[in-house]
């Protein structure tokens, strides 16, 4: 098993996936700016585990960066691009998984947000030069991470990375949790309309009050 990071692991997703990858029996580190921050976080998700789980601890992001194998960015977009200025040295050498949506909301709902690299995961790509980024995790119901009384969550989970070995460790990793499956999608490129399709999807758990995955039929 693995040290994961989840920087901005106080959010939901966040703390969401950090709950469910400790109960397959990974050691978790929860990032924030704010060392406190992050180890009320971390109790919180120690609360939700049966006794005697794997290690749960908060930290600040750069600290959680620079101790894990395996990083989870899940921070809203807003704070993307400085954070990951910020932490880039300790992400040097290292899978980072980046399940970031860039969204914008109105009147109207949800929409997708222009990126000037085209995605926030190819945005990540170009701050860490010395590291391997992957884009995963984007449809995945917080809501549904966090309930203790949802045991499997049915839900394909799109990987993109343009480095085979890479996805494949985030395949590996998603199918750590109960009921998911990591389904490669491609080059990393490929990854804005993946990001987007966000939109959709909270425009369908609006109409239907849902919390909707997706699934890939024949494969």
């Amino acid at each position: 098993m693995s040290t994961l990071a989840f920087l901005g692991g106080t959010g939901d997703q966040g703390r969401g996936l950090a709950r469910r990858l400790a109960l397959a029996g990974h050691s978790i580190l929860l990032g924030s700016r704010a060392a406190e921050r992050a180890a009320t976080a971390a109790q919180s998700v120690v609360d939700s585990l049966p006794e005697g789980a794997v290690s749960v601890r908060g930290l600040t992001n750069a600290a959680a960066a620079a101790e894990a194998e395996l990083v989870v960015v899940a921070v809203p977009y807003e704070g993307h691009a400085a954070l990951l200025a910020d932490v880039a040295k300790q992400l040097a050498g290292k899978i980072v998984v980046d399940c970031v949506n860039p969204l914008g909301f109105d009147e109207r709902g949800a929409f997708a947000l222009d990126v000037p690299e085209g995605s926030a995961a190819e945005q990540a790509a170009a701050l860490l030069p010395d590291s391997t980024v992957v884009a995963a995790f984007h449809h995945v119901s917080a809501v549904l991470l966090l309930d203790p009384e949802v045991d499997s969550l049915d839900t394909d989970v799109l990987v993109l990375g343009d480095h085979r070995e890479a996805t494949d460790r985030v395949q590996a990793l998603v199918a750590d949790i109960r009921g998911m499956r990591g389904v490669y999608a491609g080059r990393l490129r490929n990854s804005r309309q993946v990001e987007a399709l966000t939109a959709n999807l909270i425009s369908i758990n609006r109409r239907y009050k849902a919390h909707a995955g997706l699934r890939v039929t024949d494969v």
